[in-house]
């Protein structure tokens, strides 16, 4: 396929050598240096978009790809407010967008199990559970994407939560907001060098039962990246990345 890069920051530069090694060209890429070349002459270029640039960006990127006609990969968080709207404006064009808080197929297994495990802590109420999330410093949102998939999965299966709350840490900060009982705590820790560690922690009186992923680099987010990208290729509509993967057959 001819692709197109839209945020060619870390995650943009390694997105391209995984796709180039799986044999595909980067006719595009649009980082802060030359956001003149995101043209619409220019996305029609390419078979497919792969977006990973800022929450302040993505919706501008995201309207470029429709009027181009061109299929939209979006791994950029931060932006799910306006999902509906966009979903509605995908639909009636006859667009094609793919949106994921997170590519990695480990991430993704880790959601599907997490709502299982919450389905079967359900039965358990003397548990309490909560998120912990851990990222580099430069990450611009908090809580992570990755950590609300997980806080939604839980609270679609978990009676004793209506809603969840976000505490962020970082070196100089820590928020005091506690959790009422039935809200679900996300904690977020930014510390330096830290691809990204989720952890959903059930406690008891009696014992504790952690589940995590931990994220050795970014380059499981890129590989993901690529593969929904060859998935949503020809395809019509608004996907989110659970469609990529058929884990309830």
């Amino acid at each position: 396929m001819k692709i197109a890069l839209l945020g060619y920051g870390k995650m943009g530069k390694i997105i391209e050598k995984i796709a180039i090694s799986r044999k595909h060209e980067i006719v595009l890429a649009v980082g802060v240096e030359n956001l003149e070349d995101l043209t619409i002459e220019n996305l029609q270029k390419a078979d497919v978009a792969i977006e990973f640039s800022t929450p302040g960006s993505v919706i501008s990127n995201i309207e470029h790809c429709f009027t181009a006609g061109v299929p939209v990969v979006v791994g950029t968080t931060g932006w799910y407010d306006q999902l509906p709207e966009l979903k509605q404006r995908c639909e009636q064009g006859d667009h094609t967008l793919l949106y994921g808080s997170n590519f990695s197929v480990g991430v993704n297994v880790f959601f599907h199990v997490n709502k299982l495990l919450a389905k079967m802590m359900n039965n358990y109420p003397y548990y309490d559970v909560q998120v912990e999330e851990i990222h580099h410093m430069q990450k611009l949102d908090a809580p992570s994407g990755t950590a609300i998939t997980i806080a939604e999965g839980i609270l679609e299966n978990l009676d004793s939560k209506s809603e969840w709350i976000n505490v962020l840490t970082t070196d100089d900060k820590s928020d005091e907001e506690q959790a009422a009982s039935d809200q679900l705590l996300i904690e977020s820790m930014r510390i330096d060098s830290v691809p990204g560690t989720h952890t959903v922690i059930y406690d008891s009186e009696v014992d504790t039962i952690e589940f995590k992923h931990t994220a050795h680099n970014r380059n499981g987010f890129a590989l993901g990246a690529v593969l929904a990208a060859e998935w949503v290729h020809n395809k019509k509509g608004f996907y989110s990345v659970e469609a990529m993967f058929d884990f309830n057959s």
